[in-house]
């Protein structure tokens, strides 16, 4: 079974690079190819930023989370508010 897998992804690898050669043989396919492999290249650095926003969003929550018990232990105790009579 996994030489049938080998052989089918084979067969399709290679179809795919036929077609592809195929088509930088057509007119304009050779700016298509060009625009396919700059796309792929965009979304790639896409992908790279987006994992980088994803950890920073991460630090931040943690970081707010650290701010808020920070808060909590820097507060003073509250004191009891009495009313005082003024002097006479």
């Amino acid at each position: 079974m996994a030489q049938t897998d080998k052989d089918f992804v084979s067969r399709l690898a290679d179809a795919g690079e036929e077609a592809l050669h195929k088509l930088t043989e057509l007119p304009g396919g050779q700016r298509a190819v060009s625009a396919f492999n700059d796309l792929k290249a965009r979304v790639d650095e896409l992908g790279r930023k987006v994992r980088g926003v994803e950890q920073l969003e991460e630090r931040v929550a943690k970081l707010e989370k650290e701010v808020a018990a920070l808060k909590k232990a820097k507060q003073p105790a509250r004191r009891s508010t009495t009313t005082r009579k003024p002097s006479s």
